[in-house]
């Protein structure tokens, strides 16, 4: 989130990054991002475009956390509210989290997608491929399990992960009929070549999920994020 808002920070646009559950913040701060807190939304938009006037990019949060140094977000109402606001450019939002694990399924209430959100992106860590179904290689197993068919301690295929990306009640569930979904798998620099993430690429594509055109190969803590596209069974590095 924090390397998507600097890049587009430096274009000249406004950026707003958040969440509509909680985030570190020791992220935020490790990409020296303005932090507004304000506990009230309905003072939260002058301050706001204040702050985008001097910063370009802030990010915003109701208030700390005392468990484990994390930011409060803010409701999904809110993030409709600033979509319509002429001086914001972007608003980026964390909607779920996976307790650090690669791969993930929601509960019932997750994850929280705005109304406004134009772009989805449904994030797996490449090393969930191959891993097993259990507590400490992904994040909700029982969730998945029920999604995919696969039976505790399983190793997790590209076909199961195509799943969980594609299904109804999904990593991606929730998103707006007209938003794209655009899912990255994370973490390329763990691969031993592109071939294993290309076909777990095609996988997803093969779904043929209406909201999903493309799959983005990616490694977001390196200087250059973005490995290759899987464009239907066609490959651009």
């Amino acid at each position: 989130m924090f390397v998507l808002a600097k890049e587009l920070a430096s274009s000249e646009k406004s950026v707003i990054t958040t969440t509509t559950t909680r985030i570190l913040d020791l992220e935020r701060q490790a990409y020296e991002s303005p932090l507004l807190l304000e506990a009230d939304e309905g003072k939260m938009i002058a301050p706001l475009l204040k702050h985008l006037e001097k910063h370009r990019q802030v990010t915003l949060a109701r208030e700390r956390s005392m468990d484990w140094g994390k930011l409060k977000g803010v409701s999904p109402e809110l993030v409709d509210t600033l979509a319509e606001l002429g001086p914001v450019s972007y608003i980026i939002v964390e909607a779920d989290g996976a307790a650090r694990k690669p791969l993930k399924a929601p509960k019932a209430t997750e994850p929280v997608i705005p109304e406004s959100t134009s772009l989805v992106i449904p994030i797996v860590g490449f090393e969930a491929l191959g891993s097993r179904l259990t507590d400490e290689d992904v994040f909700r197993p029982e969730v998945i399990s029920r999604l995919t068919g696969l039976p505790w301690g399983a190793v997790i295929s590209a076909e199961a992960i195509a799943t969980l990306i594609t299904h109804p009640e999904g990593i991606a569930r929730g998103s707006p009929a007209n938003a794209r979904i655009l899912p990255l798998i994370n973490k390329m620099d763990l691969a031993q070549g592109l071939s294993e993430a290309e076909d777990l690429a095609l996988k997803i594509l093969e779904r043929k999920h209406p909201q999903i055109d493309r799959v983005i190969l990616g490694q977001v803590q390196f200087p250059h994020p973005v490995v290759g596209t899987v464009l239907d069974a066609k490959i651009a590095a």
